[in-house]
């Protein structure tokens, strides 16, 4: 089922001329342009040798699938704001996201306007950014500066791509794993070379958790302490051609262990991350991390004033943003997670804060995208669709809640974290989320 459809006025190219290449990327933008002008980004590449490499990493990751049965997703979305470009992708299989940030080092040019835009990166494209050379001097283009239309005289050339609902999904998925994120590694670039050496060979079939046996990376199948787990270690292979380029690499670990992330500081303001799901056949669209904190709906007019804010913004601190305006912790995460399912906030490891994505505020998304909260307000609606059996020590709260033909016990509340006996609490055990009958226990009793 998709959500989205785009539409491209031309493809991607890289053009020359006589004063040197220009990198044009087609564009779409799904919300209406609003500043007069399509175009959000316009100027040079102060290293563009490093940044092509960057791209093509990217375009490597979206190219990629570790789980057989995925479809390929092929358009990177870039966010342009706050001075930087973010580009952005999944791999094919939603189990591997990667985001190449260009800060105001590594530009030289203007931005016209902030906004997101999903970008074409067809085999043309992907085979010039393999051609640029180590000083040459490329343009890049984010969207068109003007649109041209062809009646008797001429046609307009268009690309039509239907991205699926899990792009929102992932984006919402990855958002609250990288804000929980602890750093837990720092490399040098002699360290990040031994640590693409060290990969295991083949496609790796158990978690593997890297950590330092002596100042050199190493990757063992048993768990240590501070070592950080990263499931589908194969997966790092799509770093290869990165790492010897990096000054540092910083690697993140989810506290439950269920996400990585490896930043590499390439210098110059160019910086890439790869974020890895805890297992090769987990996307991040599947998690439901976020699904507790959208729990209790917020007034509509709270998180429209919160969209209007971090859209001025661009970019803001969480715990400062709840200091400034004298907000609770607890209430700033909801507003965070009820924007995040929307796909309009993503998060910088680097400077500890989220950013903004120009897209639709639909709140509408919030129930359409998370079918697990939606179905649990639809138990909570049917008639003895969730019974109280009991209160026990600690607050244990016992209740019966109704299945597809059958009767769920769910346990909530106290120190043990909920329970539940439908087979896919039996499956994950909580480790993607709570399920729908958890979810409508909670939403009653808690």
């Amino acid at each position: 089922m998709s959500d989205f459809s785009y539409t491209y006025t031309q493809p991607s190219a890289l053009k020359a001329d006589a004063a040197g290449s220009s990198l044009q990327l087609s564009s779409f933008s799904e919300e209406p342009a609003t500043s007069g002008t399509d175009c959000f980004f316009w100027g040079r590449l102060r290293n563009s040798w490093l940044a092509a490499r960057g791209l093509s990493t990217l375009a490597k990751v979206v190219s990629s699938r570790f789980v057989p049965q995925s479809a390929a997703l092929r358009d990177p979305i870039v966010t342009a704001g706050a001075g930087q470009l973010r580009f952005e992708a999944f791999s094919s299989c939603n189990g591997v996201y990667a985001r190449l940030d260009l800060g105001p080092e590594a530009l030289d040019g203007e931005f016209l306007s902030s906004g997101t835009t999903n970008v074409d990166f067809n085999e043309p494209m992907v085979n010039a950014l393999a051609r640029i050379a180590r000083t040459e001097p490329v343009v890049l283009s984010i969207g068109q500066r003007e649109l041209v239309l062809e009646r008797a005289a001429g046609r307009v050339v268009e690309r039509k791509v239907a991205l699926p609902e899990r792009w929102i999904k992932g984006l919402t998925s990855v958002q609250a794993y990288l804000a929980n994120m602890e750093e837990k590694l720092r490399l040098t670039r002699v360290q990040a070379v031994q640590l693409v050496q060290n990969i295991p060979a083949g496609a790796a079939k158990i978690d593997y958790y890297l950590l330092l046996r002596g100042p050199r990376p190493s990757f063992a199948p048993v768990a240590s302490p501070g070592a950080v787990r990263v499931g589908g270690v194969h997966r790092l292979r799509l770093l290869e051609g990165l790492l010897p380029l990096c000054d540092a690499v910083r690697v993140y670990a989810a506290p439950d262990g269920q996400a990585a992330a490896f930043l590499l500081e390439l210098g110059g303001g160019h910086r890439f991350l790869l974020a890895l799901s805890a297992d090769v056949w987990r996307g991040f669209s599947g998690e439901g991390n976020q699904l507790e904190t959208l729990m209790e709906e917020l007034p509509t007019a709270w998180v429209t004033n919160a969209n209007q804010h971090f859209r001025g913004n661009e970019v803001f601190n969480p715990a400062m943003f709840a200091l400034e305006h004298d907000l609770v912790p607890n209430t700033v995460d909801r507003l965070c997670a009820s924007l995040s399912a929307m796909g309009l906030l993503g998060f910088d490891l680097a400077d500890n804060q989220h950013f903004y994505r120009r897209l639709p505020f639909k709140l509408s998304r919030i129930v359409s995208l998370n079918p697990r909260l939606k179905n649990a307000r639809m138990l909570l609606e049917a008639a003895d669709g969730v019974q109280l059996v009991g209160i026990g020590a600690g607050g244990r709260t016992e209740a019966r809640v109704r299945g597809t033909g059958v009767w769920h016990t769910v346990v909530v509340g106290g120190n043990e974290g909920p329970q539940c006996t439908c087979p896919w609490f039996s499956g994950h055990q909580g480790q993607r989320g709570p399920c729908k009958h958890i979810l409508a226990a909670q939403m009653r009793f808690l």
